[in-house]
């Protein structure tokens, strides 16, 4: 990117005879050339193009340099390139290739109307912080907040990405359910403190399938973890079945969401599940024989030893009928470890260890995706002081994984990046200077010839422009 801090020169410690200078001088550079990987991708997903179509924008068309798509492309390719402040657009906006890949006509930004805009082809921070913060109910005399987003349309956006993704009907999908900590950053609407976390905090529940993040909704941590999970459910199984009828939906997810509820909706729609069941004296109990046999054989082998029990449990009074549960009776070095999960599924399909084994504890898979989204892509940068805002916040950072996840999925299966996570892509892949001249008749991105994984990146494109194009 270019600065104005050309005159301002560095000395370093001499090389040989030769002086080590450093200046800002270089021109229009980047240092985020991998961009136009996510800019071919996108063109594919055609996901942004949607996501800015969520949006109702009430801005004079004659008074703005930047429409909702702008905006929308600039702040998602951003998070994805690791600039997660809005602060961090006040530079941003300088920079010629963020404003290619985002579409600008002028990537050079000289013929912006006002003056101290010449040289800045992108929105700054204040232009993007108006769209995150435009109330449900729009003022019409407010001067500034007129963008607003349909939330009902980007729940359904996520799901619909999700179902484009298979080129042949799956047999049987399994929806993880999971809810975490976002620490709170100040006095904001919702904030409670969470006795589990031990910190003030939002608890947003996610959905998974896989990689693919279907529903990412911010809560008030007030409430139980599973709080309006059979409303998600719903929402999400619906949509899914209205594509694919005869699908297998399996809903898989920890003690937290083995509710009667839940299980109850579930029972009722043809939905199958496998949750954690939190243990009590009745549970372990259950299980003191096998506990004991657990025992016995870590203490001739000195090894973690497990046994499974499969049987039929119903609560006192919570529960609406018996379920089938499985029973871990597990001894480690440090004692005893009884775990249970509660199912649908039959003995017939799933012995007890094949069932906790091989398809319970594969959940854990789904934590690794949301640490991914919140330490890797800034789901968890939500310091407005409206939860409203901290959701829109929220689905920046959802499209940016998304994207990602994407890049992941169709350009890297089979490559030494297959299964990075998503920093390390960005460090590998995005984080790539380039110088940037812009001509007439076109602009030349000149990626720095010391890129050690070029031959990566151009497999890459490759298998990115055999997609088929949707925009």
């Amino acid at each position: 990117m270019g600065t104005d801090c050309s005159t301002i020169r560095m000395e370093f410690k001499p090389l040989g005879g030769r002086k080590v200078v450093a200046d800002f001088a270089g021109g229009q550079l980047t240092s985020d050339a991998g961009v136009l990987l996510l800019m071919r991708l996108d063109q594919h997903l055609d996901l942004l193009r949607r996501f800015a179509a969520c949006f109702k924008d009430r801005r004079d068309p004659e008074l703005i340099e930047h429409t909702v798509e702008d905006l929308v492309r600039q702040r998602v390719f951003a998070l994805t390139l690791g600039y997660e402040d809005l602060n961090d657009h006040d530079e941003l906006s300088r920079d010629p290739l963020l404003a290619t890949v985002v579409g600008k006509d002028d990537p050079s930004g000289d013929g912006r109307l006002r003056d101290r805009d010449k040289g800045r082809p992108l929105a700054g921070k204040s232009t993007l912080n108006r769209m995150e913060l435009t109330p449900e109910k729009l003022n019409p005399d407010n001067r500034y907040q007129k963008i607003t987003l349909d939330f009902a349309a980007v729940e359904a956006l996520l799901v619909d990405v999700f179902l484009e993704a298979y080129t042949t009907i799956p047999a049987q999908v399994i929806l993880d359910l999971d809810a975490t900590d976002d620490p709170i950053h100040g006095q904001q609407e919702g904030r409670f403190f969470h006795g589990y976390y031990k910190e003030y905090c939002y608890l947003p529940l996610y959905v998974f399938c896989g990689e693919h993040l279907l529903c990412a909704q911010l809560r008030s941590s007030n409430i139980d973890a599973s709080a309006g999970t059979e409303e998600v459910l719903e929402r999400l199984v619906s949509r899914i079945r209205q594509r694919w009828p005869g699908v297998r939906i399996i809903v898989r997810g920890d003690s937290g969401f083995a509710r009667d509820g839940i299980m109850a909706w579930c029972e009722a729609h043809q939905v199958d599940y496998v949750l954690g069941l939190a243990k009590n004296s009745r549970l372990v109990a259950t299980l003191e024989g096998e506990m004991a046999q657990a025992k016995s054989q870590w203490e001739q082998t000195r090894q973690a030893s497990r046994v499974f029990k499969d049987f039929v449990y119903r609560t006192r009074d919570s529960w609406s009928c018996e379920r089938r549960v499985v029973g871990k009776a597990e001894h480690l070095d440090n004692g005893a470890n009884p775990r249970f999960v509660v199912t649908s599924l039959p003995v017939k399909e799933w012995d007890a260890r094949g069932l906790y084994e091989d398809l319970y504890c594969a959940r854990g898979e789904m934590e690794n995706r949301i640490k991914e989204q919140q330490l890797c892509l800034f789901a968890d940068r939500t310091s407005c002081g409206k939860m409203r805002a901290n959701q829109i916040r929220l689905w920046f950072s959802s499209m940016a994984y998304v994207l990602t996840s994407a890049l992941r999925r169709l350009g890297l299966a089979g490559t030494e990046l297959a299964s990075a996570r998503c920093d390390t892509i960005r460090l590998k892949l995005l984080k790539i200077g380039a110088a940037v001249r812009i001509s007439v008749r076109r602009v030349l991105i000149s990626i720095a010839s010391s890129f050690p994984l070029k031959e990566l990146f151009q497999e890459i494109l490759r298998r990115l422009e055999s997609l088929p194009m949707r925009c």
